[in-house]
């Protein structure tokens, strides 16, 4: 009699612990999946802010060209990754536009010196160089108009300003924007 009830005991023990482990599996199952989904919902979030930020400044000014942030200034912090600017052209005409874009910091000016940096490795900071994208022919063609150029930080940058030269040229009119971007490493 006695063997049966510890017998009896010992496998609802084992039940209770299997229930109780199984929940804990499916909350850190969970817990993970969201984690997951607002990190990808932040970067949707942060697009689409950027994305309506441009289409005011085109909409109020009736701009081809627009680079945001407008101050053509961007901090960012050593070791992060992913922030940078960005810029957008409307299509002004009705017809079908194709651009190519390129960033390089510039060869001008002593930040080389205070960074001790060369060309070459402020431009290993930035994740994409150059890229291309169509227009079609309405305006207020943002969704493919739009580029977002990031920037990938050491935790051993220094701690500096680099100016980042921007070139978007049109196939058939040539450079249409140059602005000088400034990146302050904090």
């Amino acid at each position: 009699m006695k063997n049966k009830r510890a017998a009896m005991e010992m496998s609802m023990g084992t039940i209770v612990t299997i229930v109780l482990l199984m929940s804990v599996l499916v909350l850190g199952i969970f817990l993970v999946q969201k984690i997951f989904s607002s990190g990808s919902s932040a970067i949707d979030q942060i697009d689409s802010q950027l994305q309506s930020k441009i289409g005011e400044l085109f909409a109020d000014e009736g701009l081809e060209f627009v680079l945001y942030p407008r101050s053509a200034a961007v901090n960012i912090k050593r070791g992060e990754s992913g922030k940078g600017f960005g810029f957008a052209v409307d299509n002004t005409e009705s017809k079908e536009k194709s651009y190519t874009w390129s960033v390089t910091a510039t060869d001008a000016g002593n930040w080389k010196e205070e960074c001790g940096l060369s060309v070459g490795e402020a431009n290993k900071y930035l994740i994409l160089e150059e890229g291309s994208f169509e227009l079609g022919k309405q305006r207020n063609n943002l969704n493919t108009g739009g580029v977002i150029i990031k920037l990938n930080i050491p935790k051993d940058a220094p701690r500096c300003t680099i100016p980042y030269k921007l070139s978007v040229k049109e196939s058939e009119a040539g450079t249409i924007a140059g602005p000088t971007v400034f990146v302050t490493i904090k």
